[in-house]
């Protein structure tokens, strides 16, 4: 197991202040702000130490309020606002510096049968071995890659990252608005249904908002885009070990007011859904 794998797996592990309280720290990697995804899974994992273990996390809905401060400890704050026979409400706020940084609403449900369907996976997606690791892919265009990516790609992360389409790194030209990008855990997931879903939460915020800048020729990497999440939805349709790569296939229908929407969806290897995801970010060019 990586290091930057057993960082993860500590950084989910809260620390209980009190009935309702739980506090994380963050990742130590020099960045300015908490990653979006460290937020949400702490978040969740948060709520489901307040819920009982029949009942697993099905959806959640989040706003980002204010950039998260990785020097200091987050505290969050779960409102258990609801048991009912069948479904768990759990409201929680992530607080720093005595303010409100982040907010999420999870829903939970027992296992019950119902029906069941699922759009396919595209088939056209090239298989994860047939492709380059994102430190490969430094090799391979060196200078041609932006320095701010290059050192991006280069650290040691938990996560794995082949894309499929990688002309957006190396080019201002207006591409479609969509990418294909396999991802795979450096270690082993401990068999916690829980703590699959924190991860899961955690994966879901890397790429997507970025999805929405190939239609303008942009990336969000360039230092004259300003991006930030503003919003995050997910659904958990399916559970899923995490124990081989998952295709996380992503599309931006719109772009206005500063804002980008982008959608993803979640499939392991045989092609099971596992999840949904929808995000709106802060998307606007910097002025001197």
């Amino acid at each position: 197991m990586s290091s930057a794998m057993q960082e993860l797996l500590s950084i989910l592990d809260l620390e209980r202040l009190e009935h309702n309280l739980f506090r994380g720290r963050s990742h130590k990697v020099g960045w300015q702000r908490v990653f979006g995804g460290q937020v949400i899974g702490q978040a969740l994992t948060a709520a489901q130490r307040t819920v009982s273990a029949d009942r697993h996390v099905h959806s959640l809905h989040c706003y980002f309020m204010l950039p998260g401060d990785p020097a200091v400890p987050i505290i969050y704050d779960v409102d258990r606002i609801r048991d009912g026979g069948s479904f768990t409400t759990r409201r929680v706020v992530a607080i720093q510096h005595g303010r409100a940084i982040f907010s999420l609403e999870a829903s939970f449900q027992v296992e019950e049968e119902g029906l069941d369907h699922q759009i396919p996976m595209p088939s056209d997606v090239p298989q994860p071995e047939t492709l380059r690791s994102q430190r490969q892919l430094i090799d391979e265009f060196g200078d041609r890659v932006p320095e701010n990516i290059r050192r991006f790609w280069a650290r040691e992360r938990p996560l794995d990252v082949r894309p499929v389409h990688v002309a957006h790194y190396t080019t201002r030209d207006k591409l479609p608005p969509r990418q294909d990008v396999w991802l795979r855990t450096t270690g082993p997931v401990p068999a916690d249904r829980a703590l699959q879903a924190a991860i899961l939460a955690y994966l879901s915020d890397m790429t997507l908002l970025d999805t929405a800048t190939f239609a303008h020729g942009r990336s969000g990497f360039d230092p004259d885009v300003q991006m930030a999440s503003l919003d995050h939805a997910m659904w958990f349709h399916r559970p899923n070990p995490l124990d081989d790569w998952l295709l996380y296939t992503q599309d931006s229908p719109s772009a206005r007011g500063a804002r980008g929407f982008s959608r993803g969806f979640l499939y392991a290897r045989d092609g099971t859904l596992i999840a949904s995801v929808a995000q709106e970010g802060l998307m606007r060019l910097r002025t001197k």
